[in-house]
């Protein structure tokens, strides 16, 4: 039974911390506020849940969710993630986070933000281009004609087959985007964020993304 941690535990963290106690998994679940303010949602998770804080959820982790606003990217622990996969869920919205010159221009991708910051994490960018209330809603077992297909980013091979897995595993078709620079593919206002789209849509959607 493999833990994963959660670095936020907002709409989407919550959702996947859900899809994760509800597939066998044990989650440590975290927010900025406090372990005391998550007493509802791990009484609503069940036994597999428990509250701590967002270092105790990186060093507990065999797996970490950072779902944390962009402009909060700095405060994830980077020592406790060494080495360990982290899934990056986050996206860059400018109205909310402030403008930052690099994603505004193309330079860089958030996801490889935080990838500098964490430094010796292996950071695949995925779950960012569905809503919570898809993401809980609408898997499906592997095989089901038509599943909805969902995109990851990485520089590590490794650390992708074991995300794959995971989000086949929650309902989920995979779509490999490529490295983790790829991963403005499916960003904010690109043709593959928010629709509902089996692999050969997505993959139809990644192929047509315009810088």
């Amino acid at each position: 039974m493999t833990t994963i941690g959660f670095i936020g535990s907002g709409n989407i963290g919550g959702t996947l911390a859900r899809l994760a106690v509800e597939h066998g998994h044990a989650a440590v679940v975290s927010n900025s506020r406090g372990p005391h303010t998550l007493v509802d949602l791990v009484a609503d998770l069940g036994d597999g849940a428990r509250a701590g804080t967002a270092e105790e959820a990186a060093t507990d982790g065999e797996v970490v969710v950072v779902s944390v606003p962009f402009h909060a990217y700095r405060s994830v622990p980077a020592a406790a993630l060494a080495g360990k996969v982290v899934i990056d869920t986050n996206n860059y919205y400018w109205e909310r986070d402030g403008h930052v010159a690099e994603l505004d221009d193309g330079t860089t991708t958030s996801s490889e933000l935080l990838a500098g910051h964490l430094g010796g994490a292996r950071v695949v960018k995925a779950f960012n281009h569905i809503t919570s209330a898809d993401l809980g809603s609408r898997g499906t077992p592997s095989g089901t004609p038509g599943r909805r297909a969902l995109a990851i980013a990485g520089d590590d091979a490794d650390a992708k087959a074991l995300v794959t897995s995971l989000v086949d595993r929650w309902g989920f078709d995979v779509v490999d985007a490529g490295p983790l620079a790829e991963g403005w593919r499916y960003q904010r206002d690109m043709p593959a964020y928010g629709p509902d789209l089996d692999a050969d849509g997505l993959r139809a959607a990644l192929a047509a993304a315009q810088r």
